[in-house]
């Protein structure tokens, strides 16, 4: 099950422009396109004449028209027209909510009326000069929850990650958690350490020595669906750490945004925003080159892991103190899950006509 009631990332601008554009997103087959002021529309990926998919269709005068048999369908899910037939009375195709902001296309795969703008994730860094940003897409073949796991609980980084952003100090300091809403908070901060390699390439970067003693920090943050970004930084010991001026420290934020496709694969939308450095074109292609690899190695443990998982479907996962920023981020999971169930009849004339309204 997805909380469906809620802003995804579908896609980045540069994947719609003048062919339609078909994603999976949350079990929904979504068809993306531009209308012809360049607006993005989406509507259910299937043509009610033969059920074929409208992605395989092509976009004129600003309309989708199937590429099967030629019928047009609007952009609030109603059939248009088809080359000599009448289809009027074709049955509505769902159609979605969508925004294109901050530099991607997100979808609200649930109820389009409760769809709100407002409710979109604020992020400073995709809007200010003084952040630069870089990243890539994933297609994975895990559960999405799998992934956030991963993201809220960064001990791994020693293990998975040990030729780039892993040390051992991470093992050695406890991270602490907190919730606030459906906001939950996981930090973990190293002091008097040396820099890993992807770290001492940053500090390269702003024109910092590599080779001396730093303060690390990892700040992850949960939103609610599925939105994991994570403050990340280092700087030279003795500075104030987190807190240190910005000619003695690089910090960025590792942005993921995890978009579930079904129940046992996502898109994953990754990158880093750093405020340092912001224009330097060189500096941004060697950070997603490294952010990549870094991704990479997450992806083949999570596709065996999930593999695993349904092999064993009766074996319990155990939960230690380092899990629980993924516990909490589940049970904010699970919370708006519930809500989004139908509610059960309360009264035997409602148990008995369920579709009948009780005055």
């Amino acid at each position: 099950m997805f909380i469906k009631n809620a802003w995804y990332v579908a896609c980045r601008p540069e994947e719609v422009q003048d062919k339609p554009f078909g994603r999976k997103i949350c079990g929904e087959s979504i068809v993306f396109y531009r209308g012809l002021e360049q607006q993005v529309y989406a509507v259910e990926d299937f043509c009610p004449h033969r059920g074929a998919p409208l992605s395989l269709g092509y976009v004129e005068n600003g309309e989708l028209v199937c590429g099967y048999h030629g019928l047009v369908m609007g952009c609030d899910g109603k059939t248009q027209s088809m080359p000599g037939q009448r289809v009027a009375g074709f049955p509505c195709n769902k159609s979605f909510a969508v925004v294109e902001k901050y530099g991607f296309i997100w979808v609200w795969p649930g109820e389009k009326d409760l769809a709100d703008p407002k409710l979109l994730p604020t992020l400073e860094w995709a809007e200010s000069p003084e952040w630069g940003y870089g990243g890539g897409l994933f297609h994975i073949q895990c559960d999405y929850k799998l992934m956030i796991d991963n993201l809220m609980d960064l001990t791994h980084e020693t293990y998975v990650h040990a030729s780039s952003i892993g040390q051992k100090e991470i093992d050695e300091a406890a991270p602490a958690t907190k919730v606030d809403g459906n906001h939950v908070i996981t930090e973990r901060y190293m002091e008097n350490i040396f820099a890993p390699p992807f770290w001492q390439m940053a500090l390269r970067g702003n024109h910092l020595p590599d080779d001396q003693l730093i303060d690390r920090w990892q700040r992850c943050h949960f939103h609610a669906p599925s939105n994991v970004h994570i403050e990340v930084g280092v700087a030279l010991a003795g500075h104030g750490g987190y807190n240190a001026p910005k000619d003695k420290k690089v910090s960025s934020i590792v942005v993921d945004f995890i978009t579930p496709e079904t129940e046992t694969s996502h898109w994953y939308f990754w990158g880093m925003a750093r405020n340092f450095q912001a224009d330097n074109a060189e500096l941004t292609d060697s950070i997603r080159e490294g952010q990549g690899k870094i991704f990479t190695e997450d992806l083949e443990m999570l596709e065996r892991q999930q593999l695993n998982i349904l092999k064993h479907p009766d074996r319990k996962l155990l939960m230690l103190n380092i899990d629980a920023g993924g516990v909490q981020s589940r049970k904010i999971i699970d919370r708006l899950l519930d809500t989004e169930k139908p509610k059960a009849p309360t009264t035997p004339q409602q148990r008995q006509f369920p579709n009948i309204r009780v005055i």
